[in-house]
């Protein structure tokens, strides 16, 4: 049996070695355009900034280490520019620029995604970069070293271009984030970003946000990017907007793909044609969530569609079962992790959905360090079924979200959550965990113990009367910010204040995370009073305030 890999790295290298330990005498050939047959990619931001300082680290496996471990011939500068799906070969060309053909029993294809260059006058100066692969953050690390520049501009604000910011600012460079859309982080709901981008510019990154350049001019001291509104000079930028599937060379051959280049697959990673798979960033998935096909790029589902191609090459069905979305991102010292669906794509999906907010500590706050982190969680209304996690913070976020999405992938309800047994000392955790304590506040929503209200409306609340306005916080804590028309009362005084709430009206709360307000609800509805709590509290709605300020 010759199987014919196109494309190493994640998809194509798991998928080798993988096919090997299942079956000793296969003939295994990959075939990667590029030097390196197996890297690290998601490393790459790292090299740049310095804190991986030597490239070798970067290098996963080598043809050589290939060879000799699993027996695979590796070919690499050897380029797939043809497939012949009837004759079941492929043409290959090599360094040398010669073509030659070579034939296959299974083909899997793993070419990747290659970035995504904005059709703009300007784009192919030698001052813009993107970021790929190793060569390509060598170049980016090289420029920064010879031509010492002392500004640039990265262009897109997604996982990568936050990365490569970061670590541009830690090479000693003043750094502008440009975004096309209102916030950074594609799967992050706007008022969940927030935080995101004043930590951010706390850090000295400058963001242009709602923009997007229309042009770029190299001078002679670096670049002038042209925007839609306005223009910035920077000494040289890094383009970072998206990736699309490489795929082209696959014209001709019969193997379908999307209107968008993805590569149809099924749940085997079968493509139309007979014993060719694909595999990795260049196919076409299922979202788990919605069980529509997407475009989610992300290494671990690559490992695994190797890995089940492989299975069924051997004979083993395997069946890969969509891709959750997880991921998780460090800038500097925040973590931002996602799984499942934003609301933006539950609206698309038009699933009626419901959701909730808390700002948790990282561990037991009596114990030193603790640090607070914003969980925002959506799930089915009819169902209750889970659909998606935001967290932003610091400490202790990764393993929180690592927990909501294994909940998911099992076929969690959120109310799942609240019984969880979670690990708990006081280094590391409460004994309510946040995870927990996100299944109590939807226990209480879904039974309609607790009423909420969200950031986005209290500005339209009326004022006229109708309705009482209650701010529980303490009266110093309002001196630091309020929102309008609320009457202070803090929450350790409101019994004894009862007479001050107009009966008979409902009564909007909020304090600054959101429990004491609901603690205030319980108390309110106790005596009569309808009662709605401010999901996220005061500080969620003031940051997308801000937010929303900096947007005009």
């Amino acid at each position: 049996m010759k199987t014919v890999i196109v494309g190493g790295v994640a998809g194509g290298a798991s998928a080798a070695a993988r096919l090997r330990r299942l079956d000793e005498h296969a003939e295994i050939i990959i075939i990667e355009r590029g030097e390196y047959v197996s890297f690290a990619n998601c490393g790459l931001p790292y090299y740049i900034g310095g804190v991986i300082e030597d490239m070798e680290d970067l290098t996963l496996q080598t043809p050589e280490s290939l060879k000799a471990r699993f027996n695979i011939d590796v070919r690499t500068k050897s380029e797939a520019v043809a497939i012949d799906t009837k004759e079941k070969a492929i043409t290959i060309k090599n360094a040398a620029g010669e073509a030659y053909k070579d034939s296959y029993d299974a083909l899997i294809l793993a070419p990747g995604a290659k970035p995504v260059l904005p059709n703009i006058p300007g784009i192919s100066s030698k001052k813009v970069f993107t970021l790929r692969n190793i060569p390509d953050a060598q170049k980016i690390k090289d420029y920064v070293n010879e031509a010492r520049p002392k500004s640039a501009a990265v262009v897109g604000g997604g996982y990568i271009g936050v990365e490569i910011a970061e670590n541009l600012v830690k090479a000693g460079l003043d750094v502008i984030i440009i975004e096309l859309a209102d916030h950074l982080i594609p799967p992050l709901d706007f008022e969940m970003a927030a935080d995101v981008h004043a930590y951010i510019r706390s850090k000295g990154i400058k963001l242009i946000l709602n923009n997007g350049i229309t042009a770029i001019d190299e001078t002679a001291d670096g670049l002038v990017l042209k925007l839609g509104r306005g223009e910035i000079a920077a000494d040289f930028a890094v383009v970072a907007v998206g990736v699309k599937p490489d795929t082209d060379f696959l014209a001709g051959s019969g193997i379908t793909t999307n209107t968008r280049g993805q590569i149809i697959v099924d749940a085997h990673m079968r493509t139309n044609v007979p014993d060719v798979y694909a595999v990795g960033d260049a196919v076409e998935v299922v979202d788990y969530v919605t069980g529509k096909p997407a475009f989610l790029p992300l290494a671990g589902p690559a490992n695994r569609q190797g890995r089940i191609a492989a299975d069924n090459i051997a004979g083993i069905d395997s069946q890969y079962e969509g891709t959750q979305g997880s991921a998780v991102l460090k800038i500097f010292d925040m973590t931002v992790a996602t799984t499942g669906i934003n609301e933006r794509a539950a609206k698309s999906a038009c699933i009626d959905y419901d959701k909730t907010y808390i700002y948790a500590a990282s561990h037991a706050t009596y114990y030193p360090g603790a640090k607070s982190m914003s969980i925002k969680a959506i799930w089915d209304k009819k169902t209750h079924r889970l659909l998606g996690a935001q967290i932003v913070g610091f400490d202790g976020v990764d393993k929180r979200m690592d927990v909501i999405a294994t909940a998911m992938r099992l076929g969690a309800k959120v109310t799942d959550l609240a019984k969880l047994e979670l690990c708990y000392a006081p280094p590391y955790g409460s004994a309510k965990d946040p995870v927990n304590m996100l299944g109590f506040v939807a226990e209480n929503v879904i039974s309609g113990k607790l009423k909420q209200f969200f950031w986005d409306e209290a500005d339209s609340l009326p004022r006229d009367g109708s309705v009482t306005l209650l701010d529980v916080r303490t009266p110093a804590e309002v001196r630091r910010g309020r929102i309008e028309g609320f009457i202070n009362i803090p929450l350790d005084s409101l019994r004894v204040r009862i007479d001050e709430i107009p009966a008979g009206k409902p009564v909007y709360v909020h304090c600054h995370s959101g429990l004491r307000s609901y603690i205030a609800c319980r108390l309110l509805e106790g005596y009569g009073y309808e009662c709605y709590n401010l999901a996220g509290g005061w500080r969620l709605y003031e940051a997308a305030r801000i937010e929303k300020e900096l947007k005009k």
